[in-house]
């Protein structure tokens, strides 16, 4: 149903202007201190849909977000302490 999303940070220079990006994906966060937003779009239109973000002129730079591709499991390496400091 639904296809591959992938997450771009964009940063601009306007902020009024900025707000405008929801035609190219949807618009999950918008920074107004550090001019940055992020932006999900589909995975196939993905390079054309950057090129169209470069050419505007409030966009500084666009980077890809790799926020899916991080390991969010973690394994516990270390042994457990708590039982040498027990009375």
């Amino acid at each position: 149903m639904f296809g591959e999303r992938v997450g771009y940070i964009v940063w601009f220079s306007d902020y009024k202007a900025a707000r405008g990006l929801d035609k190219y994906g949807s618009l999950h966060y918008l920074s107004r201190k550090m001019h940055y937003a992020v932006l999900y779009m589909n995975a196939d239109n993905a390079e054309e849909t950057v090129r169209n973000l470069q050419r505007l002129p409030y966009v500084k730079r666009v980077e890809r977000s790799f926020r899916g591709e991080i390991k969010t499991e973690y394994e516990k390496n270390v042994p457990d302490k708590t039982r040498f400091y027990g009375l």
